[in-house]
């Protein structure tokens, strides 16, 4: 936990994420990631010498119009005294039933997005925190060049002009594997997904392809980021 702490606090002063007095919403998906980010920026939050305000918000698909029980992590917020919020959406009859959609990530991420910028502006927080880790990193760069044919990534942080919101992500030189350690020793309140698509994306197909080529190419993911830095590259 500790070195991972530092790994944060280097990203976030790095790119200068967390100005004095913001208020920070941590995107919450109930999954292993976004937890972690919340627990950690919780006590950032208490010796961090630019003072900063922490919410915690969520935005429930309702997979099978059903809403997902989030109790757990609710508690689990009072723990840490960070306020919780969740907004009940139809993203999963939209995608799934209406839409029907080839691509369902895609447009389950955008809405997901769009809905979690106008909880923000209701409640008043100047920074999102979104869970993209180091490995989430050098995915989307392999991603990014075998279906798009660019070499680009997702920034540390930039600026919605539209929402006056700053999106942040505090997690990217942490790697998976040791942010999956950190959430089994914590215990954190992690929600199972019931998402129809998890575990058959095109994300996990790439990871799944870095894992193997690793192999022959050790540290693969670091080099990606690396260069992703080197090269200054979407403000990285």
């Amino acid at each position: 936990m500790r070195e991972l702490s530092g790994r944060v606090r280097a990203a976030v002063q790095k790119y200068d994420m967390i100005p004095a007095q913001s208020r920070v919403a941590v995107g919450v998906s109930g999954g292993k990631d976004s937890l972690f980010l919340l627990a950690v920026l919780a006590d950032l939050r208490r010796y961090y010498p630019q003072p900063f305000e922490l919410v915690a918000i969520t935005a429930d698909p309702c997979f099978g119009s059903a809403e997902t029980d989030f109790s757990a992590v609710a508690s689990f917020c009072a723990s840490l005294g960070v306020e919780y919020h969740i907004q009940r959406t139809e993203l999963g009859k939209i995608v799934f039933e209406d839409r029907r959609e080839e691509n369902p990530c895609a447009l389950c991420a955008r809405m997901r997005r769009g809905i979690l910028h106008k909880l923000c502006g209701e409640l008043g927080c100047t920074h999102l925190a979104l869970g993209h880790h180091m490995d989430d990193a050098a995915q989307t760069v392999l991603m990014n060049l075998l279906y798009g044919g660019r070499f680009g990534c997702f920034s540390p942080k930039s600026y919605l002009s539209r929402r006056g919101l700053w999106l942040i992500r505090p997690l990217i030189f942490c790697p998976e594997s040791e942010i999956r350690r950190a959430a089994s020793r914590l215990a954190l309140p992690v929600v199972k997904s019931a998402c129809p698509a998890d575990g058959h994306t095109a994300r996990r197909a790439t990871a799944d392809r870095i894992a193997a080529l690793e192999k022959d190419f050790p540290d693969l993911t670091a080099k990606l980021v690396g260069a992703l830095q080197r090269s200054h590259t979407d403000n990285w």
